[in-house]
């Protein structure tokens, strides 16, 4: 996350650039800053033929997102557990101080090629990460001084190994995100990138009294993100429901609806680090949780 400054310096505006997708942090940076919007076009194509085949498939830094891990759960028949033992490593993205993870390399030194590609290409390709789908975009917001709202904008990403961008296939961001399949992604992953990017605005700028989330709550977020069958264990076996108002409908949506799931549970870590009124307390917790405060703050 970065801070920019409009042209004209009469306003600020908060620039946000979501790289958990893709490490961009390095000192020759690959991102062309140029402002993508959905009818933008841009030439890019890769396929068997081409000269890079398979090198942005090792050493690759890429990022988890909650929907890559369930679809490749179904894919490989794996449960969450079993997955992020055999084919992840956890990791913590940096602008946010949030744990994440990412796929585990080959190699010693974990630089080899993804576990996931072969000399044909990816193994998994239908159901390959977000990453893999966005590449060569990035992921941006921004929020103009004064605005409620941010919006989100693709900017493009070219590494120096990459002839795709030689290619003469042009879209349109809009065609080029419809043919990669990634309305789907971004739509389950949009309350998750939403936490990461306003812990790191939090970071940057020193967030309510300038305070980190707890260790515990990291680990509830994690949990979260990436295993869905111990989040609804916690949901439904533990006194969650008893705190929560929930409707009963969705309850029972949630017991077979891993989507709905992640829906309730990035609203239920927004409200936990944000106070955000995205999920509410029943009546009479709230008024034990307060008579409790005020006993420990001494009050009659």
């Amino acid at each position: 996350m970065n801070d920019t400054t409009g042209p004209d310096n009469s306003g600020k505006e908060e620039l946000e650039i979501f790289d958990a997708v893709r490490d961009l942090g390095s000192a020759d940076n690959p991102v062309q800053p140029t402002r993508l919007n959905s009818e933008d076009s841009f030439c890019f194509s890769c396929h068997k033929g081409i000269s890079c085949w398979n090198k942005c498939c090792t050493g690759a830094d890429i990022t988890l997102t909650p929907n890559d891990i369930l679809r490749l759960c179904k894919h490989l028949d794996m449960s969450p557990t079993d997955f992020l033992r055999e084919y992840t490593v956890p990791a913590f993205w940096e602008q946010a101080g949030l744990p994440i993870a990412k796929i585990k390399m080959s190699g010693a030194d974990g630089k080899g090629p993804c576990p996931f590609v072969a000399d044909e290409g990816c193994t998994v390709y239908e159901n390959r990460p977000v990453t893999c789908r966005y590449y060569p975009l990035g992921l941006a917001s921004v929020k103009p001084k004064g605005a409620d709202v941010k919006e989100d904008f693709n900017f493009l990403v070219k590494e120096a190994h990459c002839k795709g961008h030689e290619e003469s296939k042009e879209l349109s961001v809009s065609a080029f995100k419809s043919e990669q399949g990634i309305e789907e992604y971004d739509l389950v992953n949009r309350g998750w990138i939403d936490i990461l990017m306003k812990m790191a605005s939090w970071k940057h700028l020193g967030g309510p009294n300038g305070k980190d989330v707890s260790p515990q709550t990291k680990q509830m977020f994690f949990m979260v993100s990436t295993d869905v069958d111990t989040l609804r264990k916690f949901v439904l076996e533990t006194k969650f429901l008893e705190s929560y108002e929930i409707d009963p409908e969705a309850v029972e949506i949630i017991k077979a609806d891993d989507h709905a799931l992640l829906q309730l549970g990035f609203d239920w870590m927004k409200n936990v680090m944000f106070n955000e009124p995205t999920i509410s307390l029943k009546e009479e917790v709230l008024r034990s949780a307060m008579a409790k405060a005020r006993e420990e703050l001494g009050a009659t």
